[in-house]
């Protein structure tokens, strides 16, 4: 290897390392192709300015850490390239954005947001109109703190008590479709990639492995094709990597979220879907 190889260091989190198998194929990966690539969690204590590309995959306690982490991809990002780019990050890190894409005519699921500290988040719950919600922090991963409840029940209002004295709250009506899965588009320098179809365990609606759930092989949809750019382009700036996840609603692909900081990829899923993620961040040295 050439000791002017460029350098690319892989981000992720010490806490989750050991339950995070794709961070170290993606490194092995670029080592392969002739950079130097290494496997950082993204609090080290690095010069980050040493390196020529920093790609931000796992940091999987960032939303228990928002501040500090925040603060870190703004001074990483003063310092060298960053993927995704840091307003990327700021904007995907607050579910607010799916409001944001509502009014920019992506079909999402009605959501009511409630602000953290605000007087009357119970009341407000209580008279949303839905009958069956999810209400879960607005800044969260992995289904952590969601909550299927009845809305006007006293499990409802002292869980969103509890979490909106936190920080801000989401909560969108139920989407029982989601219990036949969640279909994820998986796209890499702006390209599809491959998809998956997330099915919850039964009795349940969280589709995510660690809740039961499983991953069968998806062949997306136009409708689902067209959706998922849709979201995409609502990002403040370009993506190297992204997940769409989707639920069917009435024959439309909902979106219900956009994956752009820390998603599973699923690369196991596809023989050649490591070989078009590597090839999207060596893109970015460019």
């Amino acid at each position: 290897m050439s000791a002017q190889a460029p350098r690319i260091v892989v981000v992720n989190s010490l806490a989750y390392a050991e339950h995070d198998p794709e961070a170290p194929l993606v490194v092995r990966a670029l080592d392969e192709s002739g950079v130097h690539a290494e496997l950082q969690p993204w609090d080290a204590d690095l010069s980050w300015g040493g390196y020529d590309l920093v790609v931000v995959r796992s940091p999987w306690d960032y939303f228990t850490r928002l501040d500090e982490f925040l603060t870190w991809v703004e001074q990483v990002a003063a310092q060298t390239r960053i993927v995704n780019p840091a307003s990327v990050i700021r904007w995907n890190s607050h579910k607010g954005y799916l409001a944001e894409m509502a009014a920019r005519g992506v079909p999402v699921l009605p959501t009511l947001m409630l602000e953290r500290g605000s007087s009357g988040a119970a009341e407000r719950l209580a008279a949303c109109g839905w009958p069956d919600v999810v209400a879960k922090p607005a800044v969260d991963g992995g289904a952590r703190e969601a909550l299927r409840t009845d809305p006007r029940s006293a499990e409802a209002a002292a869980h969103v008590e509890r979490l909106v004295a936190a920080g801000d709250v989401v909560v969108q009506p139920y989407a029982p479709q989601v219990e036949a899965g969640e279909t994820s588009l998986l796209f890499f320098g702006g390209e599809l990639s491959h998809a998956v179809r997330k099915v919850p365990a039964a009795g349940d609606y969280r589709v995510q492995a660690h809740h039961g759930g499983t991953e069968h092989p998806h062949e997306p949809t136009p409708a689902e094709l067209e959706t998922a750019r849709r979201a995409m382009a609502c990002a403040p700036d370009r993506l190297t990597y992204a997940r769409v996840d989707f639920v069917d609603v009435e024959g439309v692909p909902t979106l219900m979220e956009l994956e752009v900081i820390e998603p599973d990829l699923f690369l196991r899923h596809d023989e050649e879907a490591l070989g078009r993620f590597t090839a999207a961040v060596l893109t970015e040295l460019r």
